[in-house]
């Protein structure tokens, strides 16, 4: 008689059986939630390109800080949107202690303390009127040692508002090291630093920059990564540990999973992916056209972050995807 003496399939059989043999799992404290606060505004502001997700008044912020905590989060990522008017091209509102971002994490760490890991982004794309990442040179380029010095400026002004981890995410040489020296000197010996270590020159930032209400001229490919290139990834990921990185991040996440997985296998330290914009309003859009199983397609795509080697994931359904667990009972 002929019959396949394996049968894989028979761990396949039930729910319950599939529970038991899944290689990999979700968990909410695994998840960061990415939220925007936006300056001047009365009520939250609908982004168009991310339905689902607004630019957050400081009430409104609290409130989902608030809710990430209930959901079982285990942080929120902060941007600031200053008022068009404030930005320079120094980044001003970066440094400023009654800036938006300064102001925003102020009220999430009033709200929830130390019950969510509190991170904030540490560039200035958001806060000048060029929309670049660093400070300019005469001849429009970015200039990577001026901008580390305002890179120190930003961190050590978002330390003292309470953040309890930096995400400096412009991908200029020797940001870390510049980043963590202030900090040490500042006293702020106990903030982390998230790396932004493998950041792509993407497309799929378009919704973002809605996001953020960017003011960007040009692109970034002179300092975020060329996508032909993974090698340089891994180069990337020993300088900012050997700087004193406390966690790395590939960003974006699912077109770079190849590289997601090969920084997992060499990395000493937390390794996390960014789920962007792109990514996330991919899947609305298709799910709004009856495409796609929604709820399916969202956790697919965040185990393929897990499956790949990533630690933590930041993605805009951290809330949601966190309050699907909980109901579920996991």
């Amino acid at each position: 008689m002929n019959y396949p003496r394996t049968r894989p399939r028979r761990l396949r059989t039930t729910p319950a059986m599939r529970r038991m043999v899944a290689q990999h799992r979700l968990d909410a404290a695994d998840l960061i939630l990415p939220a925007f606060v936006r300056e001047g505004i009365s009520e939250p502001v609908a982004i168009s390109s991310m339905p689902g997700v607004s630019q957050h008044t400081l009430d409104s912020l609290r409130k989902a800080a608030a809710e990430a905590v209930e959901a079982g989060v285990g942080g929120i990522m902060l941007f600031g949107v200053p008022e068009d008017a404030k930005k320079d091209a120094v980044g001003t509102p970066g440094t400023d202690p009654d800036g938006i971002l300064q102001r925003g994490l102020r009220a999430v760490r009033e709200e929830v303390g130390d019950d969510l890991v509190v991170m904030s982004d540490v560039c200035l794309d958001e806060v000048t009127d060029h929309g670049h990442c660093g400070v300019l040179d005469a001849r429009g380029r970015v200039d990577n040692d001026a901008t580390l010095l305002r890179y120190a400026e930003m961190a050590v002004v978002q330390a003292d508002a309470g953040a309890h981890v930096l995400g400096p995410s412009g991908m200029m040489d020797g940001q870390i090291g510049v980043i963590r020296d202030a900090l040490e000197a500042a006293g702020h010996q106990d903030v982390g630093v998230l790396a932004y270590s493998v950041k792509y020159a993407s497309a799929f930032y378009g919704p973002f920059r809605e996001a953020v209400n960017s003011s960007l001229k040009g692109d970034r490919r002179t300092y975020q990564q060329d996508p032909p290139n993974a090698r340089e990834a891994l180069r990337e990921l020993e300088l900012d540990v050997a700087e004193g990185a406390d966690m790395v991040m590939v960003k974006p996440g699912m077109p770079y999973l190849d590289v997601l997985r090969s920084v997992a296998d060499a990395s000493p330290v937390p390794v996390a992916a960014y789920q962007i914009s792109g990514e996330y309003a991919m899947v609305e859009a298709a799910a709004e056209r009856g495409w796609l199983d929604r709820e399916r397609a969202i956790e697919e795509t965040l185990m393929s972050f897990r499956r790949a080697g990533a630690d933590m994931v930041l993605t805009y359904w951290a809330t949601e995807f966190a309050q699907r667990l909980r109901a579920a009972g996991g």
